[in-house]
C-alpha cells in the first residue's frame, strides 16, 4: 500500500520542534513504513531538508506560505492508495479533487468541526469526501457527530501512544539514577516535586497551579513546583499571560521554578523530577498525550475532567481527575492527597505504566491505524467506477 501523511502547516516532521501530531508520526512510521510505502509532507525549516529518504520513509517539506497548494500540486503527480491527511478537514475537498482514486483518511486531534473553525457546506464537503474520520478521543467524535448527520461506522476512535523504550519507570534503579541527575540540573534535592509540562497558555492552566502553591505550601512546605514549557512550540518569547505568570510566582521565590522549553527528547527524563505530574487543563481537552507520557514514566498523575483526559485516566484507578477544574483549591487537595497517601500512588502510577505496555505503545497505535488504511482502501474500491 502507497500512503501519503499530509502534517498540518504549524510544525514540521519529524517533532524537531515538538507537537503532538508531529510526535505521534514519528512513533507511528516506522511500523507503518516497516510493511508499506510512507510519503510525509510537511513544511520547511531550516533544521531540515526539503527532501530525504530517512529509514525508509520519504520526507517532503514546502514552504507554510504555500504548502496546501504545493501538496495538492503533488498529489496530482503522485498515486497514493491512501491519504492520511492530519486535523485538517478544511482542506479534504482541495486534497481530493487533486486526488480522486485515493482513499482519504482524516484524522481529528482537536474540535475542528466547530462553527468558529469551519463554515457548515465546507465541513459537510470534508466529510463526504473522507473515507474514513479517526479522531484521539470520544469526547472529539461526539463533536463531530453531535453537529452533522456522519454515520458512526465512519468514524474510530484511535487512541494515541508513546515509545515506552524512552520512559525509564521511576520506581527503577535505573530511573532514580536518572532522578538524581535532572534534579541535580534544576538546583533541586529532596524537595516533593509538583510537575507541569506544556504549553504556557490559559487553556492549559499553569495559573492554577501557582495560586495552589500557598495552600501546598501551608501544608507541604519543601513542596515545588517546576513548570516545563514555552509559549509556544519550542518558543520561549513572553505574552501577557507568561508575564502574568511570573507575577504571580514571584512571591513563591524558587518554590515555583519555570524552565522553558525543553525538547520532546528530554521530556522521558524530565518526568523523572517529579513526585506528583498535573495536568491542569481549563479547556475541553482532546486528550492531551502528556497522560501517556506521564503513565509512562510511572509517576502519580492529577488531570481535570476537561474533554477527553478521563478516558484514559480513571479517578481513584490510575489518577485522580478533578472536577472542579477552576478551583485552585481542588488542584491543592490532590496533590496533597498523593503525597500523604503514597502507597496509593504508587499503586495508581504502577497500574498506569501497565496499561501504557498492554495498549498504548506506538506499536499498537499504528496496528490500529493500518486496521483503518486497510478499511478506508476497501471502502474505496467499492466506490470507485469499474
Amino acid at each position: 500500500m502507497n500512503i501519503a501523511y499530509i502534517c498540518t502547516e504549524k510544525l514540521p516532521s519529524p517533532a524537531v520542534k515538538g507537537g503532538a501530531i508531529q510526535l505521534m508520526i514519528d512513533g507511528v512510521a516506522p511500523f507503518i513504513a516497516g510493511k508499506h510505502t510512507l510519503t510525509i509532507f510537511s513544511i520547511t525549516d531550516p533544521l531540515l531538508p526539503a527532501q530525504e529518504m530517512t529509514n525508509g520513509i520519504e520526507y517532503i517539506r514546502f514552504p507554510k506560505e504555500t504548502y496546501e497548494q504545493d501538496i495538492a500540486n503533488a498529489l496530482t503527480k503522485r498515486a497514493f492508495d491512501v491519504i492520511h491527511v492530519f486535523n485538517r478537514p478544511s482542506r479534504i475537498p482541495q486534497y481530493k479533487e487533486a486526488a480522486k482514486q485515493s482513499a482519504i483518511v482524516l484524522s481529528l486531534h482537536n474540535d475542528m468541526f466547530s462553527p468558529l473553525k469551519l463554515r457548515k457546506e465546507i465541513a459537510e464537503q470534508a466529510i463526504a469526501d473522507s473515507t474514513l474520520i479517526t479522531s484521539v478521543s470520544h469526547y472529539i467524535k461526539q463533536t463531530v457527530l453531535k453537529r452533522y448527520d456522519v454515520p458512526e461506522e465512519k468514524m474510530r476512535v484511535i487512541y494515541s501512544g508513546v515509545d515506552v523504550t524512552k520512559y525509564v519507570p521511576a520506581w527503577t534503579a535505573e530511573g532514580q539514577q536518572i532522578r538524581k541527575k535532572m534534579r541535580q540540573m534544576l538546583g533541586l534535592k529532596e524537595e516533593k516535586v509538583i510537575l507541569f509540562i506544556g504549553r504556557l497558555s490559559k487553556t492549559k492552566g499553569p495559573h492554577m497551579l501557582i495560586h495552589a502553591m500557598r495552600t501546598v505550601l501551608s501544608q507541604h512546605p519543601d513542596a515545588v513546583l517546576v513548570i516545563a514549557g514555552g509559549r509556544w512550540f519550542s518558543e520561549n518569547s513572553w505574552n501577557d499571560y507568561v508575564r502574568e505568570l511570573h507575577r504571580i510566582a514571584a512571591p513563591f521565590g524558587n518554590r515555583v521554578v519555570f524552565t522553558n522549553y525543553v525538547p520532546s527528547a528530554q521530556i522521558p527524563q524530565l518526568f523523572l523530577i517529579a513526585d506528583v505530574f498535573v495536568c491542569s487543563s481549563q479547556w475541553h481537552e482532546p486528550l492531551a498525550r502528556v497522560h501517556y507520557e506521564a503513565m509512562a514514566a510511572g509517576i502519580p498523575i492529577i488531570t481535570t475532567n476537561r474533554g477527553g483526559n478521563a478516558e484514559i485516566i480513571q479517578h481513584q484507578q490510575n489518577g485522580l481527575v478533578i472536577d472542579d477544574y477552576a478551583n485552585p483549591a481542588a488542584f491543592a487537595e490532590a496533590i496533597h492527597d498523593l503525597f500523604v497517601h503514597l502507597d496509593e500512588a504508587q499503586i495508581m502510577a504502577r497500574r498506569a505504566r501497565a496499561q501504557v505496555e498492554e495498549k498504548f505503545q506506538f506499536r499498537h497505535v499504528a496496528d490500529r491505524l493500518m486496521v483503518v488504511y486497510d478499511e478506508a482502501l476497501e471502502r474505496n474500491k467499492e466506490k470507485m467506477p469499474y
